[in-house]
């Protein structure tokens, strides 16, 4: 099945740009995931680590197509298993690998603004990070402009009253936030500095364009870092998973506009992050999957993490195997 969509296509340079923006991507992977059924006994870690390298590794689900790529799982200490599957070039995907993170830079962004009001985040702020702002025109960026740079250019920064109060996915409203917020005279470097002020400074993190929504660049190593920080308690975001969270497909919900998740699915959107609460095949896991495949994840637990890292033009399949992983760990079964 289809997890995500083609969304707002364009051509060329645009198309990697919006992508970035918006966290769109086409394609699928792999057949739906039940939800987790509750377990009376947990199993240990070691079962858990086997049952997930198995189902990473296993050429028989929705993992192969997602390969290469590198997977981890860990709670709010340290990692508790990992693995790089498959080569790319003749290379493997690592934990240092560094790649564009496309709309998984939203999750860092809105930490950064969680931090900035120390946990108490405005009206305005909810409504902007969780894309009901109307700011809806978004393009794209240059590598080279400042964040306000990149709002003055096409119709970025005009606002579309009748999409107000309603979700509509894309890197306009963070764009906006972000100059309203002080953050419009920084270019790529100034950005990942600032974040990098209140995320800390051991979670190494550049821009390729001055979008908070969708510009970042980092490794799995570093974004696992800012994850056991959230499940840490150390960065206030982690109080703050699935709070103010809005319905976001169109077909079933009246105030979603768009989205890129399948119509075949509903999720929700948080702040800077979505809830995979789909009645049907959703687990509750707290994510934020970037175009080109990059998904980290918290469970719904709250108790662990991981983190699928790939670079494709497909990120559909990251959400099947992350999926999968996540059973695999949860029940101390291969999938």
């Amino acid at each position: 099945m289809a997890l995500l969509k083609n969304y707002r296509h364009l051509p060329g340079v645009l198309t990697a740009a919006l992508l970035m923006a918006c966290g769109g991507a086409s394609g699928g992977g792999g057949t739906a995931t039940p939800p987790i059924p509750p377990s009376a006994t947990a199993p240990s870690d070691s079962a858990r680590a086997q049952a997930a390298t198995a189902t990473a590794q296993s050429d028989n689900n929705a993992c192969a197509s997602a390969r290469p790529f590198y997977w981890e799982m860990g709670d709010a200490a340290a990692a508790k298993a990992s693995g790089s599957i498959g080569t790319g070039g003749g290379l493997p995907v690592t934990a240092s690998t560094a790649m564009p993170i496309a709309s998984a830079s939203k999750w860092l962004y809105a930490s950064y603004i969680a931090e900035v009001r120390a946990g108490v985040l405005t009206a305005q702020d909810i409504q902007f990070l969780n894309f009901r702002s109307g700011y809806n025109n978004f393009s794209q960026c240059l590598p080279a402009q400042t964040v306000n740079a990149c709002l003055a250019q096409g119709n970025n920064d005009v606002q579309n009253p009748g999409a107000v109060g309603k979700f509509d996915y894309g890197g306009g409203h963070m764009q906006k936030h972000a100059a309203l917020n002080g953050l419009g005279l920084l270019d790529n470097a100034a950005l990942a500095a600032e974040l990098r002020t209140r995320l800390g400074s051991d979670v190494a993190l550049s821009f390729v364009q001055p979008q908070p929504a969708g510009g970042g660049a980092t490794t799995a190593a570093d974004y696992t870092r800012f994850l056991r920080k959230l499940l840490g308690g150390q960065l206030r975001m982690g109080a703050l998973l699935g709070s103010n969270a809005v319905c976001t497909n169109p077909l079933t919900c009246a105030q979603a506009l768009a989205t890129p998740i399948a119509s075949s699915e509903s999720w929700h959107y948080s702040v800077g992050h979505w809830v995979e609460d789909d009645p049907v095949v959703g687990d509750g896991a707290f994510s934020s999957l970037g175009a080109f495949g990059f998904y980290p994840w918290i469970d719904a637990s709250k108790t662990t993490y991981g983190v699928l890292a790939r670079q494709s033009a497909n990120g559909g399949p990251s959400v099947s195997c992350g999926r999968l992983l996540r059973r695999a760990w949860a029940t101390g079964v291969t999938q």
